[in-house]
C-alpha cells in the first residue's frame, strides 16, 4: 500500500518541478543577451519625403525607471530621413526574462509596485520581442502609430503581465 502512495507522490512533485521549471524559467537569472544596433540610416540617394529634414530627429525621449527588475538606460522615439520612425533604446539594462515585449502604451507610467501592471489596462501598441536585454537596439513603429496618445514605453512581461520597467516619452 506505501509503494503506490510513494510513486504518485514521486509523480506529482516531479510534474509540479517540470511545471515550475518551465513556467518562471530560473535559469534566466544568470543569461544575458547584448544587442547593439546602429541607429539606421536612409540608402544613399534617398530624399526624404516633402517637408522633412534629411536628418535624423529626435520627436520624443524618456529615461527608463525600474518597475519588476532594475532597469536603466534611456529610450528616443526618432523619425529616420525616410520619414519611417523607430523606438531606440541607449544602454539598455535589465534582467532577462521569459516572454520580454516592447510596447508603447498611453498609460501613465507610475514608479514603484503600482506601475508594474498598469500597461495592458488600455491601449498598447507591441513593437515585438525585446533583443536583448542589454545594450542599444532598434524597433521599427508603424506608420499608422499615433504617437500623440503612446506616450510611454514598457518593456512588458507577457508571461506573469508586468513591466520589467518603463519611460514616460516627452517631446524632444
Amino acid at each position: 500500500m506505501r509503494r503506490p502512495l510513494l510513486f504518485t507522490f514521486v509523480a506529482i512533485v516531479g510534474l509540479g518541478i517540470g511545471a515550475g521549471l518551465a513556467l518562471f524559467e530560473p535559469w534566466r537569472i544568470f543569461t544575458s543577451t547584448t544587442v547593439e544596433e546602429t541607429i539606421p540610416s536612409a540608402p544613399a540617394g534617398t530624399a526624404a519625403p516633402a517637408g522633412q529634414s534629411t536628418e535624423t530627429t529626435v520627436l520624443a525621449r524618456g529615461t527608463l525607471i525600474t518597475h519588476e527588475h532594475e532597469t536603466t538606460g534611456t529610450v528616443a522615439i526618432l523619425r529616420l530621413p525616410d520619414g519611417k520612425r523607430i523606438l531606440r533604446f541607449e544602454d539598455l539594462s535589465t534582467s532577462d526574462g521569459p516572454d520580454l515585449r516592447v510596447w508603447l502604451s498611453n498609460a501613465k507610467v507610475v514608479e514603484g509596485t503600482a506601475g508594474w501592471t498598469v500597461f495592458d489596462d488600455d491601449k498598447y501598441l507591441e513593437l515585438g520581442e525585446l533583443k536583448g536585454n542589454k545594450g542599444s537596439q532598434n524597433y521599427s513603429i508603424p506608420a499608422d502609430a499615433d504617437l500623440e496618445t503612446l506616450t510611454s514605453v514598457s518593456i512588458w512581461c507577457a508571461r506573469f503581465h508586468v513591466s520589467f520597467g518603463a519611460a514616460e516619452l516627452a517631446a524632444a
